[in-house]
């Protein structure tokens, strides 16, 4: 079986901030994929819920940890359901990323991502496929171009940028289904 992760941060307060980018493309996916209701597992401090990708089982969760202990829920989840980490895809906002660019990545460090951190520190393997999504700032806004990171990661979308996540989760959607069916490699080729 393969994990799916979205990460965000639980609150109402984070929706439809940029940090918050690996929940709204993993919700995007479970709609496409009609999987089951999110279900709030204690055990595993996350929203889960299971699709099917063509026949192939996925268990996709949201941890509902703060973002920098994601790596508690997914360790939770990886060893009940005896998941290696190469078996894990990690969905998340990437600031050093264009705003909408989707970008791949296998076995690589968490360059400064703190809930991508987290889960690589608690498996004690970065041998996971990410799913990166830009939501970096243009430098044409002089208003965010000189906000500090952690408050820019905060904001929520404008309408526009909005926009441009929409079309990029319909991307990772398509991605994602090629990378539970065929690979990680074959979806970057692909995709990245």
């Amino acid at each position: 079986m393969q994990l799916i992760v979205g990460l965000g941060n639980p609150s109402k307060e984070y929706e439809n901030t940029r940090h918050n980018a690996g929940f709204f493309v993993l919700d995007e996916f479970a709609k496409f994929q009609s999987a089951d209701a999110w279900k709030e597992e204690k055990k595993f401090s996350s929203a889960v819920s299971v699709a099917f990708v063509y026949t192939k089982k996925v268990l996709l969760a949201k941890p509902l940890t703060y973002m920098n202990n994601s790596g508690d829920a997914v360790f939770a989840i990886a060893q009940y359901h005896k998941i290696a980490p190469r078996d894990i895809v990690v969905i998340h906002d990437d600031l050093d990323l264009p705003l909408g660019k989707l970008r791949i990545s296998q076995n690589a460090s968490a360059a400064g991502h703190n809930g991508v951190q987290s889960i690589i520190d608690k498996l004690r393997s970065q041998d996971i496929t990410r799913f990166r999504i830009g939501i970096g700032r243009s430098s044409d806004d002089k208003k965010t171009a000189q906000m500090e990171p952690k408050d820019f990661v905060l904001q929520k979308f404008s309408t526009e940028e909005k926009a441009e996540i929409d079309a990029t989760a319909r991307l990772a959607i398509e991605a994602l289904e090629t990378t539970v069916v065929s690979g990680a490699f074959e979806a970057m080729n692909q995709y990245n």
